[in-house]
C-alpha cells in the first residue's frame, strides 16, 4: 500500500456510511417494522472528541432509522443523510456546503453501494469486514471490523498525522469531556 499521509494530512472531513462501518452490519426488525441498531461506543468518543477538536464528522446512508438520527445528536453529527440512493452526490453536496474540494474528505464505506463515494473521496477507506471489492478499491483498510472500533481506528489515524490526536488524549487526562458514551 502506497503512503496515505499526504492524502490524509489534507483531510477535513469524514462522511460514513452506517450499516456495516458505524454497525456491524446486522439488522435487528421487530415484527412492526422498528429497526434497532448497534453502535460502539469507543467510535463514538472518537467522532465526538474530533468533532469537538475541530474536525467534521457526517453520515450518509442508504437507510432511514430513527436509531440513526439519535445517534448522530447525541455525538453532535449535524450533517445526516438517510435514504440516500448516490452517495457520491451526497459526499460532493457536502463538500460544497463546507466549501472543500473532494480531496479534503475522507469517506468510509463497505459494501458496493459505496463505491462512488468511495472513488471520489480523497482518502478512501473501509473496516476489515468490508466485502473484497470494496478493499480493494480504498486507500486503507482497518484492522477493526465496523460496529466494533473501524470508525475509532480511522479516527485516530487521521488525526494522529494530523498532529491532534496526542493533544486530545492530554485532554482526556487532565479531565472528563462530557461524551455520552
Amino acid at each position: 500500500m502506497q503512503d496515505i499521509s499526504a492524502k490524509i494530512h489534507k483531510i477535513k472531513l469524514l462522511a460514513l456510511d452506517v450499516d456495516g462501518v458505524l454497525t456491524d452490519g446486522s439488522l435487528h426488525i421487530s415484527e412492526n417494522g422498528e429497526v434497532y441498531k448497534t453502535f460502539n461506543a469507543k467510535d463514538g468518543l472518537g467522532i465526538s472528541a474530533a468533532i469537538r477538536n475541530g474536525f467534521i464528522v457526517a453520515i450518509i446512508t442508504g437507510r432511514k432509522s430513527g436509531a440513526i438520527t439519535k445517534r448522530a445528536s447525541e455525538l453532535g453529527i449535524i450533517d445526516v443523510y438517510e435514504n440516500v440512493k448516490e452517495k457520491d452526490f451526497a459526499l460532493a453536496e457536502l463538500a460544497q456546503k463546507y466549501k472543500l474540494s473532494l480531496e479534503e474528505v475522507a469517506y468510509m464505506g463497505d459494501d458496493l453501494n459505496d463505491f462512488p463515494a468511495l472513488l471520489k473521496a480523497g482518502f478512501s477507506c473501509s473496516p476489515n469486514n468490508a466485502v473484497e471489492e470494496v478493499k480493494n478499491i480504498v486507500d486503507y483498510v482497518t484492522e477493526k471490523s465496523g460496529g466494533a472500533g473501524a470508525v475509532r481506528e480511522v479516527i485516530e489515524k487521521i488525526l494522529t498525522v494530523k498532529g491532534v490526536w496526542d493533544l486530545i488524549v492530554e485532554g482526556y487526562k487532565e479531565k472528563g469531556l462530557g461524551d455520552k458514551q
